[in-house]
């Protein structure tokens, strides 16, 4: 697995190799369609800078499922733009590696320490789910409708930590069921059932 080190300068053609890369492996492990991230795809054969959050169609970004240990509850963020219930995440920030991106936004968003990602990713080498979704328009930050390439990542938290948001970027955080994922990640809560990252 290609990590992007913070001691070298930054290579936009290796990350979206990289990129490209963690698609393949992805789709073969899990059986995704070829059409589910043609427009990541189109963009990494295009040359595009997946990894600014300036470059449009869309760009890449980071997010986590945050799990308590008995891998019962996820912990999520209710968003403040969106104004949804989500996972923690947030745009991609060079040089840091894909895991470690999606490791800061977790702890910056819910305030845990202790957290850790789930050995399984560095067995693997992969995330647990890719989503392509549509963002809307924000013309105050001159940002069009556009496209969040998210890649995921499992994290494990410790008993008892206090929850101390940042409520700068989210309403609140909470430990909801499992199952809320079902509405918001179906995709990664299936690979995580599939692999055994949770309880059934």
């Amino acid at each position: 697995m290609l990590q992007e080190s913070s001691s070298v300068s930054f290579d936009p053609a290796a990350f979206r190799n990289h990129v490209g890369a963690i698609l393949d492996d992805h789709a073969r492990a899990f059986g995704v369609p070829d059409d589910r991230h043609t427009i990541l795809r189109r963009q990494i054969e295009g040359g595009d800078d997946i990894h600014s959050r300036r470059t449009f169609p869309g760009h890449v970004t980071t997010s986590a499922f945050i799990l308590d240990r008995t891998g019962q509850r996820v912990l999520l963020i209710h968003h403040r733009s969106l104004g949804r219930w989500l996972q923690p995440g947030g745009h991609y920030e060079p040089p840091d590696d894909l895991a470690a991106s999606a490791l800061r936004e977790a702890m910056e968003e819910t305030g845990l320490n202790g957290l850790v990602i789930d050995p399984w990713h560095e067995t693997s080498g992969m995330p647990i789910d890719i989503d392509s979704h549509r963002i809307p328009s924000r013309p105050e930050r001159g940002e069009p409708e556009h496209w969040h390439h998210d890649i995921r990542y499992v994290v494990r938290a410790e008993a008892g930590d206090a929850l101390r948001p940042d409520l700068r970027e989210v309403h609140g955080a909470e430990w909801r069921d499992l199952r809320d994922l079902e509405s918001i990640a179906p995709q990664g809560l299936r690979n995580m059932r599939k692999l055994g990252l949770v309880r059934p």
